[in-house]
C-alpha cells in the first residue's frame, strides 16, 4: 500500500513527520508519499516557492527509506484537484492499494471537493482526529495519534520574528528557512 500525505508543506514540520510515522505504524503501508500542493483554486497560495518547499521536504525526509516526495502537483498545468492527482497516480501504479491521509478537519469538507466520490473510489481514506471535529463514518480508518500543537502559520510567524524553529521543524529545515530568509 502507498499512503499519500498531501499539503502545502509551507514549511514541512514535526507534526507532518509524526503523522507519517503514525500512518506507517497503523497501516499496512510500504511507503508514505508526501505530495506538496501546487497552485490551487481553493486556498491561498503557499508563501515559499515550490522549489523551496520541495527542498525542505528533501531535507526533512533524508535517510527515511519509506518516505518519498511526489511532486506531480507542482508540475506546470497540474489542476490542483486531488481526484486528478489520484487518477494520474492510479494510472502509474496500477492496482497497488492507495490510502489518502487527512485530518478530520479536511474530511469534514470532503463532500465539497471536486468529485469526492471518485476520490473515495480511487483511494481508501484514513484520518487523524482533530479537536473540534467529529469522527468520520465507520468506513473510514482512524489513525491514532496525539494531536500536536504545531502549525505552519505559527512557524512562519516565528520565522518572520527571527525566532528559533528547532523545536517545530527538523534541524535541516530550520537551517534552510534561516539561510534562505524564508517567511521574513
Amino acid at each position: 500500500m502507498i499512503a499519500l500525505l498531501g499539503g502545502t508543506f509551507d514549511p514541512v514540520h514535526n507534526a507532518h513527520l509524526a503523522m507519517a510515522q503514525a500512518a506507517l505504524a497503523h497501516l499496512d503501508a510500504d511507503e508514505i508519499r508526501f505530495m506538496p500542493t501546487g497552485t490551487t483554486k481553493y486556498r491561498n497560495p503557499a508563501l515559499a516557492s515550490a522549489k523551496d518547499r520541495f527542498a525542505m521536504l528533501e531535507l526533512a525526509l533524508a535517510g527515511q527509506a519509506r518516505y518519498r516526495i511526489d511532486a506531480r502537483e507542482l508540475a506546470p498545468g497540474a489542476s490542483g484537484y486531488t481526484v486528478d492527482t489520484l487518477r494520474s497516480l492510479r494510472a502509474e501504479i496500477g492496482d497497488i492499494p492507495l490510502c489518502f491521509l487527512m485530518g478530520t478537519d479536511q474530511y469534514a469538507k470532503l463532500g465539497s471537493w471536486h468529485r469526492p466520490e471518485e476520490v473515495r473510489r480511487l483511494a481508501q481514506i484514513a484520518v487523524f482526529l482533530r479537536p473540534g471535529f467529529p469522527p468520520p463514518d465507520p468506513n473510514v480508518r482512524v489513525i491514532p495519534m496525539e494531536p500536536m500543537p504545531v502549525s505552519a502559520s505559527d512557524i512562519r510567524a516565528r520565522a518572520k520574528r527571527g525566532e528559533d524553529l528547532s523545536a517545530l521543524v527538523p534541524p535541516a529545515v530550520a537551517n534552510y528557512v534561516r539561510m534562505h530568509r524564508l517567511y521574513s
